[in-house]
């Protein structure tokens, strides 16, 4: 079996950017449920940049995946957040290099003149907290679908 192509699902890769807390939300439906290993996530401190390489389920497809009996997708994503000042974590064992982390939501606070805190809230109660001078998050497709290993839509249960 092959990958699948953008062009079967007539639609283009993502690529959008969130400069809003509303436009954040848009970006934050569309992580959710991805995975990465913890050695994907970088901070560039003198770019003032924090990057995730993504495995992110194709929720924008899950839908005609579903009505035709086709097999559920993931897309490796660059998330990109900008004008970050610091990192911190909270649940997040660095010290195993083969850790998977799932990301379930992505969130701002809002603090003073247009700065405040990105928050990434993991499954298993981790969090990473972002400072950032402004609000400036981008979400980029870089590789093609793929077929999702489970081969199931992510669940949260009841």
């Amino acid at each position: 079996m092959t990958d699948a192509t953008f062009e079967e699902g007539e639609e283009a890769p993502l690529n959008l950017g969130a400069l809003s807390p509303e436009d954040l939300q848009v970006i934050s439906s569309l992580t959710q449920d991805a995975v990465f290993p913890i050695t994907e996530m970088r901070w560039q401190a003198k770019q003032n940049r924090f990057a995730l390489l993504l495995n992110r389920f194709r929720w924008e497809d899950s839908d005609r995946a579903k009505s035709r009996g086709r097999a559920y997708e993931r897309v490796q994503s660059l998330l990109v957040i900008d004008t970050v000042l610091s990192v911190a974590s909270q649940g997040v064992d660095r010290s195993d290099p083969d850790v998977i982390l799932s990301l379930l939501e992505l969130r701002f606070e809002p603090g003073e003149d247009g700065a405040g805190h990105v928050l990434l809230t993991l499954a298993g109660d981790g969090v990473l907290r972002l400072s950032v001078e402004a609000l400036e998050v981008s979400l980029r497709d870089v590789t093609r679908p793929y077929q999702a290993p489970s081969g199931k839509a992510p669940g949260h249960g009841d």
